[in-house]
């Protein structure tokens, strides 16, 4: 999940938490890992308020290459992409250059570009998802995201971050969010990311049954995580 779903998910977190904290128990108390006490996201880490700051990355761009390039290289790299519309390989480098840049339109186009030259190629639909979820495009990010489950149905990355389009969206639909972390669950019990971000969906929807148990898996798995440490009221 990128540092921008962190982020994002821990502030919705701390709205949240006020209206948990009177049903902690005694013994009990996600991401997005998001990193994920606030929803959690698989994408690369950017700077979406609504993700936890300690949220591994999101699946942004791989590797830093584009992060140190220098100016000229960058130009050459988008016009290089703009010259060659066919040419796969520069459309991606050139959405990875905006995407770190944090211009996620404009890495969206080009991912989306990237996607119609290989349609069987399921990493520019994921990045395109990032991408138009970092720039709160909620409702487009669901559609990569799923396009891309077509290629890849177990991919619990994508899965718990369709989850996370359906929580921050407006209206929230939260009772769809917590199907797809049920749905990442199935694939992977364990994954704390999708925990953490079920735990904050049962606490918006008031579900105390279902939020006890799950803080309780999310516990054995690390009594370390953010939302466990926040709901048990410890340093």
């Amino acid at each position: 999940m990128t540092m921008r779903k962190e982020n994002l998910m821990f502030g919705i977190f701390g709205l949240v938490l006020g209206l948990v904290v009177g049903f902690v128990f005694a013994n009990s108390i996600n991401k997005t890992g998001a990193g994920p006490a606030a929803p959690m996201t698989s994408a690369a880490n950017s700077s979406n308020p609504a993700i936890p700051p300690d949220h591994p990355p999101i699946g942004g761009p791989s590797g830093d290459s584009t992060q140190t390039a220098p100016v000229a290289q960058v130009m050459e790299s988008i016009e290089k992409a703009k010259q060659q519309p066919q040419n796969y390989e520069a459309q991606m480098t050139a959405a990875d250059l905006y995407y770190q840049i944090q211009r996620f339109e404009d890495a969206a186009k080009y991912y989306e570009v990237a996607s119609k030259l290989k349609p069987a190629e399921p990493e520019p639909m994921i990045k395109a998802g990032n991408a138009h979820f970092d720039a709160e495009k909620y409702e487009l990010a669901e559609k990569w995201y799923l396009q891309a489950l077509e290629k890849e149905p177990k991919n619990i990355n994508v899965r718990t971050d369709l989850g996370l389009t359906f929580f921050l969206r407006t209206p929230r639909d939260v009772d769809r969010a917590i199907k797809e972390y049920k749905a990442a669950l199935a694939i992977s019990p364990d994954s704390e990311i999708t925990l953490q971000n079920l735990v904050l969906a049962y606490s918006e929807s008031g579900d105390r049954q279902n939020l006890t148990s799950t803080l309780e898996k999310l516990k054995k798995i690390n009594p370390q995580n953010p939302a466990v440490k926040r709901l048990e009221g410890t340093p």
